[in-house]
This record gives structure tokens, sequence and C-alpha cells, in this order.
């Protein structure tokens, strides 16, 4: 414990979610007012880079070209595309951000009317996606092979806004951080307690919910992703929003959810995602080949 340490509560919402943040104080001398001001000023950059809701954002714009030609990006969303380009050949294909015209095909986009697609639409919207098909990855630029091609970072953007909430407070002098969007999250040093964060997996049922597990976690970030609550039923069959790349339709093993312990909350956003595609087997498989 640290004797006369304050605890800072902070929260409020983001990238169509909420955001909590639990920070711990020794000095009792930051100022809350500027804690979060810096938090969402953390937020608002990473809103501004990444978010596909904003039509003047860095990927909005990108996806709003029809040219073939590179543009130029920022430092920190070159770094989140080249984390998703990483994960995506790691985990054999089951990580893409370009899976846009997929997910709308079967419904489960801002719009769409959730049915089951034939064969022919599947092989049309697949062809209309995949990363590496469609675009290039540089060091500080992001290139269609595509005119149609559309990226969405709905499943690495919340991961990487923890971690930048984290280094907004680092400047402050925190390093006893818990930051948390939308579940994704991403815990540094101790909680007030004096121990690593406790942090809950929720038991993947529909109705019940509950705590499954709790895991301490000091030092890295962690996500977990679900297939228990986002799914529609047709003739008697269950179809989940989470779509495989590879095969353009929804998962169909029986694994319920996924949770990723990773070095920060973009990784354990995106490998979430991709260990559930994958399932327990194939997901353990890639997660014992790439030390996860």
């Amino acid at each position: 414990c640290k004797p006369g340490a304050k605890t800072l509560d902070f929260s409020g919402l983001t990238m169509g979610t909420s955001y909590n943040v639990v920070a711990v104080d020794p000095t009792r001398k930051v100022n809350e007012a500027e804690a979060k001001a810096q938090i969402e000023s953390a937020l608002a950059l990473v809103n501004k880079q990444m978010s596909n809701w904003d039509s003047t954002s860095e990927i909005s714009r990108f996806n709003a070209k029809t040219d073939l030609g590179s543009m130029g990006i920022s430092t920190d969303l070159a770094k989140v595309m080249r984390a998703a380009e990483d994960v995506h050949i790691a985990s054999e294909g089951r990580f893409d951000t370009t899976m846009g015209p997929l997910i709308e095909l079967w419904g489960f986009g801002a719009n769409g009317a959730k049915h089951m697609a034939s064969d022919a639409e599947i092989a049309a919207a697949q062809a209309r996606s995949g990363h590496g098909a469609t675009l290039n990855v540089g060091a500080s630029t992001l290139q269609k092979r595509r005119s149609d091609a559309q990226v969405y970072l709905s499943a690495i953007g919340k991961g990487y806004g923890a971690d930048q909430v984290g280094r907004a407070l680092e400047s402050l002098g925190i390093t006893d951080y818990m930051v948390e969007i939308g579940g994704d999250l991403y815990a540094s040093g101790m909680n007030p307690a004096g121990t690593p964060w406790q942090i809950g997996i929720e038991k993947p049922a529909a109705l019940s919910g509950g705590v499954l597990d709790v895991v301490g976690v000091s030092g890295y970030g962690l996500a977990s992703s679900g297939d228990y609550r986002n799914y529609f039923e047709q003739d008697g069959e269950r179809f989940s929003h989470l779509i495989d790349p590879v095969t353009g339709r929804p998962i169909t093993h029986k694994t319920a959810s996924a949770t990723v312990l990773a070095e920060n909350a973009m990784l354990a956003d995106a490998w979430a995602t991709a260990m559930l595609i994958l399932g327990r087997e194939k997901g353990l498989e890639i997660a014992k080949a790439h030390d996860l």
C-alpha cells in the first residue's frame, strides 16, 4: 500500500462506447482537471485519426479516396495499420480490417438487415475485401490496391485508445493506473490496495452473466471477444456476428469467448477478435506459436 495516496476516477463516452480510468496519485499533487483534460485530448486525437464515424478523420478520408495513389498518414495511424497487418498475417488471415463488405452483407453493419447470404454474394464481398489484396501499408503511407477498399478499425482502435490514455497519464507522473475503453484495457503498476489490478472476465452467457474468472493485470493489455450476444437465427440455424474472413461466413465452432493478455491493449484488442474467430483448437495452437 501507499499511505496517503489518492485515487483518481475518470469516466466518459468515446468511440461509440464508454471509458473508465482509475489512477493512483501517491503525491496527491496531480491536478484532476488537468488529468481529465489530458485523457480527453488523447481520446480526441485517436478519434481524429481512426474513427469511421467522423467523416473528417484520417481513416475516413482514406476510405473516401477512389484513386490508387498512396496517402501520407500520421505516425499513430501507421503504427496501428502495421500492427493490424502483423496480426492479420500471424492469425492466418483471421484478423482483417477490410471486412466491411462481408459484415454489411450479413447484416451486422450500421444499417443492415440480418440475413443468410448466398454463395455468390459471399464471393462478391470477398473480392472487395482482404487485407493483402486491397491494401499496401507503408512506414508512413497507406495505399489502396482496389479503389473500393475500405478500412474499419473498430477491432483495434479502442485498444490503441487505451494505450494512448496510459501515455497521457504517464506524462503527468502517474505510473499506477487502469484504462478501459469498451472492455479493452491496459493496466500499469498496482491498484490502490497495492496489488495487480483485478480484472473480471465475464461468463459467456447471454442472460446470466457474472464473473467467470479474475485475473491480476500489471504491465499488460487485456481484451475479450464474445460470441454470445450479437447473432441471428434463420431456419433453425444460428449465425454469429463474427465472420471468418477466410470463408466469408459466420464462425461455426463452439468457442464462445476468448480473452487475451498482450504487451499493450492495441494487440490484445486485435488478437481477442482473431482468437475467437480461430476457435479454441486452432487459436491455442497459434497462441503457443507466437508466445501469447
